[in-house]
């Protein structure tokens, strides 16, 4: 079992800045990020494997950074230039396997809302 718990959402502007923290209870191969929107399905954000690999949703790639510290067992995303469309609630993930987007993931935390206002 795995226990993950978000952190460093909130509201801002669009254009701001958000990052979002989570801390897992023990090392795990890949983590990642995942959203959904009201009214809409959860996709993935970013992942991030133990040894370093990152992917990125189309619609992220170069305004979001995933990062982990391996140390503290933590998962960073750091959210910058963030747009409307960028709202919704944000979910860590964790798993033993495979580190893709559309990868079946074990372990899900409680989420952190991010809200950007136009």
């Amino acid at each position: 079992q795995v226990q993950l718990v978000e952190s460093g959402g909130g509201s801002v502007p669009a254009g701001g800045s958000l990052r979002l923290s989570c801390a897992a209870s023990r090392l795990i191969y890949c983590m990642g990020w995942f959203r959904q929107a009201p009214g809409k399905g959860r996709e993935g954000v970013a992942t991030f494997s133990r040894y370093g690999a990152s992917n990125y949703a189309a619609s992220v790639q170069g305004r979001f950074t995933i990062y982990r510290d391996i140390d503290r067992n933590t998962l960073y995303l750091q959210m910058n230039l963030l747009k409307p469309e960028d709202t919704g609630m944000y979910y860590c993930a964790a798993e033993e396997g495979s580190c893709y987007l559309n990868g079946a993931f074990d372990y899900w935390g409680q989420g952190t809302q991010v809200t950007v206002s136009s």
